[in-house]
Formats: C-alpha cells, sequence, structure tokens
C-alpha cells in the first residue's frame, strides 16, 4: 500500500486529571494534566496535488459537521506547506470515529497526524521539534499527539513529561451535546491561583484527583453531569479535558464493554483501553 493509499490513524486522549493552576496576562490558563491515548482513532487518508491547494474530501462519520476553516487538519496542512513554503497540495478525507467537542482531542489529533503525515508525503524532512512547535500554533493539545508519548504536562499543556501510567480499560460516555472550550474556560471561578501538584503526587494519587473545570461544565451543560451521574454507578467518573465526554476505569474490556452499552437513550458509550504510545510515534521520529 502507497503512502497515499494507506490511513494514517489520529487516536483520542484521555485527560486522567487536569488541574487549573491560574490565569495568565494572556488570558490562557496554566494546568497540570496528564494525557493519555486511546486505542479509538479516527483515520486520516492524504494524496497530493501540483496545484498547491488543500482540499478536504467527503469522509465519514461526521467531519461534514466540521466547517473547513475550522477543521484542524485542514489548518495544520495549510500552516506546515506556508511555514516550508512546499509548493504542492493535498486533498485529505477523514473518517471520524472521535465525537466533536468531546474533550478527546479529535481535532488535537488530527492536526499532529496531518504534520507527521505531510512531513512524510511532502518529503519535507522536518524533526520532531519542528513539527511539535508547528503545532503549537494550532492548539496546546497537538504537541503530545506529535511527540507520541503518554505525559505530565504543564504550562498551557505543552511542556511534556514522559509517563507511563496504566494502560487500563475505561468506559466512555459522551453527551448529546457538544461542549465549547472556549465557554468552558471563560467561567470567572477558573481564575484562582491553585497550588500545583508533582509527578510523584500524581503516581501516589492519581486515582484522587479530578478534573478543575468539571464543576464549570456541569452547570453549564446539564447532560454532563447526567453523564457523570451514570458513570458513578460503577466508580469515580471523571470529565475528559475541556469537552463533554466522561469516564470511568474499568476492571477488564468485558466490563468496560458492559459499562459502554448500558448508556442511556441519546447518549455515545464505547469501550477503549489507554495507550502509552502513539501509534505514529516511530514515523514522527524519522525511525
Amino acid at each position: 500500500m502507497s503512502q497515499t493509499d494507506k490511513p494514517w490513524p489520529a487516536p483520542a486522549k484521555l485527560n486522567l486529571f487536569l488541574r487549573i493552576l491560574g490565569r495568565r496576562d494572556d488570558g490562557m490558563h496554566r494546568i497540570q494534566t496528564v494525557f493519555q491515548f486511546l486505542d479509538l482513532h479516527d483515520d486520516l487518508h492524504f494524496r497530493p496535488r501540483g496545484d498547491g491547494k488543500i482540499i478536504r474530501r467527503p469522509g465519514g462519520g461526521g467531519d461534514d459537521f466540521i466547517a473547513p476553516g475550522e477543521d484542524l487538519a485542514v489548518r495544520a496542512a495549510i500552516l506546515l506547506q506556508r511555514t516550508t513554503a512546499h509548493p504542492g497540495g493535498v486533498d485529505i478525507r477523514a473518517t471520524k470515529r472521535i465525537p466533536v467537542a468531546s474533550g478527546l482531542g479529535g481535532g488535537s489529533s488530527c492536526a499532529a497526524t496531518t504534520l507527521i503525515a505531510l512531513n512524510t508525503v511532502w518529503r519535507l524532512g522536518l524533526g520532531i521539534e519542528q513539527l511539535a512547535t508547528i503545532g503549537l500554533g494550532l492548539g496546546a493539545d497537538v504537541p503530545v499527539f506529535v511527540r507520541g508519548h503518554a505525559a505530565f504536562a504543564e504550562g498551557v499543556g505543552e511542556v511534556l513529561h514522559p509517563l507511563a501510567p496504566a494502560e487500563a480499560h475505561y468506559a466512555v460516555l459522551a453527551p448529546p451535546c457538544r461542549v465549547p472550550t472556549a465557554k468552558v474556560y471563560a467561567a470567572a471561578r477558573l481564575t484562582t491561583t491553585r497550588r500545583p501538584i508533582t509527578i510523584r503526587d500524581f503516581q501516589n494519587g492519581g486515582d484522587a484527583l479530578g478534573n478543575d473545570l468539571q464543576p464549570v461544565t456541569c452547570s453549564l451543560f446539564p447532560e454532563v453531569a447526567a453523564a457523570l451521574a451514570h458513570l458513578a454507578k460503577w466508580g469515580r467518573a471523571r470529565q475528559s479535558g475541556s469537552g463533554g465526554a466522561v469516564f470511568v476505569a474499568a476492571r477488564d474490556a468485558a466490563s468496560a464493554r458492559c459499562i459502554a452499552q448500558a448508556a442511556p437513550a441519546g447518549f455515545r458509550g464505547f469501550a477503549a483501553r489507554g495507550v502509552n504510545i502513539h501509534p505514529l510515534a516511530a514515523r514522527a521520529t524519522g525511525v
């Protein structure tokens, strides 16, 4: 299978906890979190063009609900093209499996996979740090997908310390609403300064750490509160990132599937396993 025919995976992620340390002068929030990938992924296909145009082709699973100007894969291709002055273009087709605006990183992951794939397809020869720096211009979550390893993150999410949390099985529940990141982060209560924790703190008590955005999100979106209440029947449920998806750790894959299958009507439930290494890690580093 040629480089232009094969699918390039863009995995989902979970934030195993998320701590808001305060707001910076530029309006961004300083955070601490742990990113871990999931074995659920979108698939992207790239076909180079000689006319310099970046075109999104119809895919499947929900990509048509995203305006081309807001599509992070398209924006990543345009930014990479401009940064490198590459004369060619590309057709991009995505098969979406990750719920949109769910806090599972679908847009950021697709952006990272686009950078990694086009670095190969366009034969640009950029290194991982160059790609991660370009990715940061698209969003704070993009660098972790480019670097390809689960990580303890600080700053706005771009200062990464590789970590290997347990690759647990999870039941994930996505409510029937889209949760805009900007609306959640705009809440006044998130300006309070909190004490940072250490990696050891996470390793010693990670299950007790929550998501500081959760109370805000639940107050704005009752569907998220309902999802958390439902998953709480099986354990300590948490919100992932700034989106609407919530998750709970399960004993094993079968248990995760059973919990996911019990999703209320209108909610999307699925089982997934935590993964510490991105499926494209070797290609991103040029191995």
